[in-house]
Parts: structure tokens; sequence; C-alpha cells
């Protein structure tokens, strides 16, 4: 998940060491502390309830009882190896570098002499090994493996991992490759891990890997899903030639983080144009608006354009985090607001629903409206959405800024303090202090610097009506309006304090006509938040009744002792009485009769952020709401 680009050549951007930058407190700080203190422990004791540290044991000739399914338990621990990873960086902790060993220990008495690792083949089938790519994961497990070790490494130095990982990777090197076995993962995941562990180890072998198994894509080796056929798999044609994000949600992103990432290393232009292509395949057809992905349960696949149900879509967890890490990779490439602004999109609404406020209960599935009864668990049998939270909290600070020759970008405004010394390009260290997303005031003080000469380009996101920046307090001149980065350059000192100011109320978001699920309603936004309505804050209303005004004017109210702390957003609305409608479900409409009126009376609709649904109990939810005729 952690991304290095030090040494990578047709990036435009480059990221910092996990080093470089910590958050400090803020929303980001919170939702770190809690995910230390509650998700990470949580997640360790549910991985020996559930087996995943049995299976482990199992395979090493110890371990009890039957191996627990499904086949890719493995990934579980390797997931939440780098949540700790990333975790132990942001500072020491003995007990959780207790857990961490723990598991570290198993995987490494696991390992085969010859550098294979799976548990479920070693125990279950230790003569078939590498015979069902397309659906036993033992690639994908691999993947989550080498991204753990890699972690480890560049957060605490311990090598462990790292030697199991790279005896592993040699291992599959020898079996697949030109001249030796053909194939490719069911479920992409290894390709971007390849290309990490390249970047940690210098070794050109992996890379190399991971486009022999890009480039195995589109041959019909895997056979698809039922009726599914070689799309859900993206195997249906080559990478270099598809045109439609398509199939398996998570696997298609992750694929797509994985091809991007291989560009950065080769500047393969083919490669990049396709990865162009899918982008805007996903964003202007198949992307709900909290950037979500996956509007069909069946499959947990993208469905055709514009079908995007509300209360039927899948929208995994998984799913907004791939695409997530996709977007950071185009950015790195591209250099362009679009990636970063649907980078928080995805962070602030379909992540970030996927885990309670008190870090231990979770959402597989991510719907935009509910009638009620919906709750999170703690935890899943196919429980990979859990620890792929708890890595991408322990890392949010690592989306926050990057480097180049001559400067600095800050891409998510979070508490942080960022420090470029030793990077190539400006030499520098600063402090970012703000209440984003709550507001968008955005004061950053420059700690120290050598007093040459650099540029600070600050995102002025798509949704932002315009902004403002001062420094010293005196105004910079310009029209600072969203979708740009805003720049200044100037010799800094140290003492400056740069001062940013994004324009942020309630906005109304109206969705593309051929979206038949939602056509005739409309969403409440406020910054970077999707917000909905929840039945717990409406006074005994049906929400299935209600409506609103687009042309009234909200309001929004800070609510200190609500769901952690947000800032809530008031509608005028109005709730309808069934009438005629009371037990019918369908009545004559048209010339003379006319469509059976509803009586409607006023009320205030109190909507608050997406993110935060159900933390109250299982009651109806939605985000889309009718417009009043």
């Amino acid at each position: 998940m952690h991304v290095l680009t030090k040494t990578s050549t047709h990036n435009r951007w480059r990221t910092l060491p996990l080093s470089s930058i910590s958050v400090t407190g803020g929303f980001w700080g919170h939702k770190q502390a809690v995910n230390h203190q509650a998700s990470i422990p949580h997640g360790f004791r549910k991985l020996e309830a559930s087996g995943n540290f049995n299976n482990l044991r199992l395979a090493a000739g110890g371990g009890v009882g039957e191996y627990k399914t499904p086949v890719f338990m493995d990934s579980d621990v390797y997931k939440w190896l780098e949540a700790v990873a990333y975790d132990l960086a942001n500072g020491p902790d003995p007990e959780i570098q207790a857990m961490a060993d723990t598991a570290i220990d198993l995987v490494e008495a696991a390992q085969m002499d010859d550098g294979y690792l799976n548990s479920y083949y070693q125990v279950l089938k230790p003569d078939r090994r590498w015979t069902d790519l397309a659906h036993d994961h033992e690639l994908y497990c691999a993947g989550h493996l080498f991204e753990a070790a890699v972690a480890m490494h560049r957060a605490t130095g311990d090598e462990r991992l790292l030697n199991v990982s790279r005896r592993f990777a040699d291992h599959v090197a020898g079996v697949f490759g030109p001249g030796k076995r053909d194939g490719a993962p069911g479920h992409p995941e290894i390709e971007l891990a390849l290309v990490e562990l390249y970047r940690e180890t210098g070794e050109r072998r992996y890379l190399g890997l991971a486009t022999f198994f890009v480039d195995q894509r589109g041959t019909g080796q895997m056979g698809g899903y039922g009726r599914w056929g070689a799309s859900y798999h993206q195997d249906h044609v080559p990478v270099r030639d598809a045109d439609t994000v398509t199939g398996h949600a998570v696997r298609q992103l992750y694929l797509t983080a994985g091809v991007t990432d291989l560009y950065l290393e080769t500047g393969d232009a083919t490669l990049l144009t396709a990865m162009e292509r899918l982008w805007h395949d996903m964003t202007a057809h198949r992307m709900h608006l909290t950037a979500g992905f996956g509007a069909r349960f069946t499959g947990e696949s993208f469905g055709d354009a514009y079908e995007l149900p509300s209360d039927r879509c899948y929208c995994e967890t998984c799913a907004a985090i791939a695409a997530l890490m996709w977007n950071w990779r185009m950015l790195l490439v591209k250099g362009e607001m679009q990636y970063a602004d649907l980078l928080e999109r995805s962070l602030y609404n379909g992540f970030l629903s996927g885990v309670s406020l008190d870090g231990h209960r979770y959402f597989y599935v991510n719907p935009l409206q509910s009638r009620g009864g919906i709750e999170r668990p703690e935890w899943y049998g196919c429980a990979c959405c859990p620890p792929n939270v708890m890595r991408l909290i322990a890392v949010v600070g690592h989306y926050a800024a990057t480097v180049s020759d001559d400067g600095v970008q800050l891409h998510q405004y979070l508490a942080s303090k960022v420090d470029t010394r030793g990077a190539t390009g400006p030499q520098a260290s600063f402090s970012v202090e703000t209440d984003y997303p709550w507001n968008g005031d955005v004061r950053i003080t420059i700690d120290d610097t050598d007093g040459a000469e650099w540029e600070l380009a600050l995102r002025v996101p798509g949704w932002c009506p315009g902004a403002t920046i001062s420094v010293n307090g005196e105004a910079v001149e310009g029209q600072f309006l969203g979708g740009a980065y805003a720049t200044v350059k100037r010799a800094w000192q140290v003492g400056d304090l740069i001062e940013l100011h994004l324009a942020m109320a309630p906005r109304l978001t109206a969705p593309n006509p051929r979206i038949d699920a939602v056509r005739g309603s409309i969403a409440v936004e406020r910054g970077p938040l999707v917000y909905c309505l929840e039945a717990v804050d409406q006074a005994d209303i049906d929400l299935l009744d209600v409506s609103v005004d687009p042309g009234a004017k909200m309001t929004d109210a800070w609510q200190a002792d609500l769901l952690d702390g947000v800032v809530t957003v008031q509608i005028p609305g109005n709730v309808a009485e069934q009438g005629e409608w009371e037990g019918v479900l369908y009545l004559p409409a048209g010339v003379p009769a006319g469509t059976p009126a509803q009586t409607t009376r006023p009320v205030t609709l109190t909507a608050v952020p997406y993110y935060a649904w159900a933390n109250r109990g299982p009651g109806a939810m939605r985000v889309w709401i009718p417009k009043k005729d």
C-alpha cells in the first residue's frame, strides 16, 4: 500500500518515505488512534478465533483441529501484518510488536524448504500447487505477503518477512515466466506487490515477473467463472486492448493499480493509454456518488453503463480501497487534479463507511440506501475487508504529500508533519494544522528550510467554488478556483505561515438522467463528504415518503456530541401522506384521472455524513432524495 517511487523514472511526482509524513491529530489522528487501540488488537484476536493462525500452524506441522477455509485465509494475516507495520511506523508499542512477532513466527515456520508458502495447499492439496490459478488465490496471497514484508522492512527495518518473501518470489519466478509455465492470477494483487518488492530490493526479476503476469491476461487461460465468462477475471481481452472496467470490481481495480505501477517503472505508453481509457469509463459510467464500485451482488461486479442502484449495489469496501490505490498511482504519473479528487472521494465516503466509529465492526457491502436491518458485524467468514481497512487508516498520511525536483505538493489536508529533507527536491519540513473535513481552513508553518526557492502546490478540490491564500498575513494575488493546484513559489524562511481557506458549504448534486435508479433525486454534499438521511434523526418519518425542494436554503451546524463530532446539514423538505396509496401499489394515471394526489407537510430533515451511518442502530438510510414535484 505504501508506494516508494524515489527511483521511478516515469512519474511527475515522487512519494516520500514512511518516516517523512506523520499524522499529528485532527480527524485522521483520531481515526488512527482508534485503529491502534481497538481495530488492530481486535484483528489479532479474530485471526486466532477464525483459524487463520492455526492454518499456518497446521502448515508448519503443528496446530490442532481442521483447516479453516476459504482458500485465501493467509491473505488476511498478511494484510493485518501490513497494518501493524504502518502502525509501528507511527510509534513503537511493545504489545502490538509482540502480536506481530507471533504472526511472523508462524509465517516463517510455515514456509517450505523450496520457498513455497500457502497453508491451504500445504495442508489440503500438497500435490496440487499452481493447478487452479483462476480460483484458488495462491498468487493473490503471495502478493499480500510481499506487501506486508516491504511495509515491515520500511517501517521497522525488520527483515524477517522480507526474507520469507524473497524466497517465495524466487520460487514463483522459477515456476512462471517465458520458457516456463504460463498463467496469471485469477485475483490480481501480486502484480503491484512484485513491483513494490522490486523497488525495495532492486531485483529486476520481480519487475519482469509482474510484466509477465500482466501480459498473460486476455489469453483465455482462466476459463471464466459461471455465466460471467472470462470478463469476470479480466481475461477476456489483453490489458492493452481493454476499454471498459468489467467483472469482479476488486480484481479489476487491483489489476489497474498494478498496471499503472508497471508504467511508472517501464514507461510503456500502451499501458498508460489503456489505464486512461479505463479510468474514463469507470468515472463516466460505473461509479457511485460515494466513489463506491461494483453495482451487482452477483459476481461482486461492475454493471452496465449507468447501472448504479442505491439499495442493491455492492460497493465492496475493498473496491474503494483498490480504487484509491489506483488513483494515487495515476496522480503520481500525471500530476492531474482529477485523481487526487477521486482519491479523496473514496477516502471519506466509499472507504470510510466500511468501519464503525469504535473500530470493532465492518461493512463488506456499502449500499447508498437501506430500508433498515443492516448492521456492521465484527468479522466475516470472508474477512478481506477488515484488515484492509486497518492498513489504509494506519498509512493514510502517505497520501498527503509528494515532492518533485522544484516543489512540494499537498494533496490531502490532514493535521500532520511533512519532512522532505533527504529526498531529491526541496529540503524542508513543515507542519499542517486543520479541522478538515469540517472546515476548509488549513495552516502550514515552515519548520525548517535551507532558504532555497521552491514551489508549494495546494490542491483546491473540484467541489470548492474558490479559495484564498495568504503568506504571513498578506494575501496572495490570483483567482484560485476549484479543480486546480494553487501554487506559491518563493524562497521560504523558517516560521513562514501559509493560510489556505477553502470555501465550504452544503450543496446539492444531481445524477445523470440515464441513471434510472435515482432519476429525479438529488443528494447532499459538503466539502469532501457525501451526506445521507438516517431514520433515527427524522422523528418517526418514513424515509420512503420524504422529498426536498432543490431551491430551499440549507444550513449546517457542528455537533460535538454526535457521532464522534460531525457537521450536520439541515434541509427543508416534505413528507407525503399515503392517502389513496395506502395498501395499494398501482393506480390509474393520466387524463382525466390524473396521478392520485398526496398531501404533504413541511419538515426539516437532518443529514449526517454517509461514512457514519449505522452507528446508532440498523435503521433506514438514504443518500439520494426525491425532488419535490
